[in-house]
């Protein structure tokens, strides 16, 4: 990243000091730059002085064309160029904002993969003393994601003082570090309990402190990480014999179970931790499409 080096460090130094973006957000600005900065010098731009706009929509296009990026990714890559070249202008290193001419490519709206209730219980019952040693645990990750929504680096990183089992709420932090307070059916609690008497004494049993007061634990008693929970949800998914399962696919049920039960969606939109509500509205979309199955199927006229 020959002299992008200096302006990127200051630009993410500066996201992480003054804007206090997690360092998930922060690993996922570096990587769009990277690649940004890649393709620069790959076409003989090796500065930030000399970037101009017509090699950036040459970036662009080939964020589409080579790499097979999805408009929805392109327009994130998009606003990470723009937040960089308006700190680069903001700052006196360059004049003016490379970026100003660039044309955000159409995005629509993508329903997210959702599981039935059935598909749903299926997943959790995969989770049972035939599926390994650590099937407590597994099945009281899965019942917490569920029952409040939980990416998957929001339920890695829960803490054991964090959860309130009297009354069945957990302390999440979210994107951006913001913290919200999500209730938890009996079926969690339930799960969350055997777990915490049966097997994480025996994942907690070392001395050092390496647990750090975190409630999952892997089995080494190390805090369980976000890519296990990735590899749990996919093997246990596949034990159920279901397909194209990933952890934010519990989240997307949870929303859309709750919506499709009543829920108000100011409600789904603040136990999801969302700051917008449009990205909550998403949810009503896949809501309104089951609804439109359901009529087709069962309607006298339809």
């Amino acid at each position: 990243m020959k002299n992008f080096d200096r302006p990127v460090r200051d630009f993410l130094a500066y996201l992480k000091v003054e804007a206090g973006l997690s360092q998930a957000t922060l690993s996922a600005y570096a990587s769009d730059l990277g690649t940004m900065v890649s393709f620069l010098n790959e076409s003989n731009v090796t500065a930030p002085e000399d970037v101009d706009p017509r090699i950036l929509a040459d970036h662009v296009q080939q964020l589409h064309r080579k790499r097979g990026l999805q408009p929805s990714s392109i327009a994130r890559h998009l606003s990470t160029m723009r937040m960089f070249f308006r700190f680069l202008e903001a700052t006196d290193v360059l004049p003016s904002n490379p970026t100003a001419p660039l044309i955000t490519p159409t995005r629509w709206k993508r329903l997210p993969g959702v599981l039935s209730p059935n598909q749903m219980k299926k997943l959790l019952d995969a989770a049972d003393e035939t599926s390994g040693r650590l099937w407590q645990r597994d099945r009281a990750m899965l019942e917490l994601m569920y029952a409040a929504g939980l990416r998957a680096s929001e339920v890695a990183g829960l803490r054991l003082e964090g959860y309130d089992e009297r009354i069945a709420v957990l302390r999440v932090l979210g994107k951006g570090d913001r913290e919200r307070l999500v209730p938890v059916g009996e079926p969690a609690r339930i799960a969350v309990r055997r777990y915490l008497d049966e097997l994480r004494p025996t994942l907690a049993r070392f001395e050092d402190g390496r647990a750090n007061g975190v409630l999952l634990l892997s089995n080494t008693g190390r805090p369980l990480e976000r890519v296990a929970v990735w590899q749990i949800v996919r093997r246990l998914a596949e034990r159920a014999d279901l397909r194209d399962v990933h952890p934010h696919m519990l989240r997307h049920s949870f929303a859309t179970h709750m919506l499709t039960g009543g829920a108000d969606l100011r409600v789904v939109q603040e136990l999801l931790g969302h700051a917008d509500i449009g990205t909550t509205q998403i949810y009503t979309h896949v809501d309104q499409s089951r609804l439109r199955d359901v009529m087709l199927a069962h309607h006298p006229r339809a």
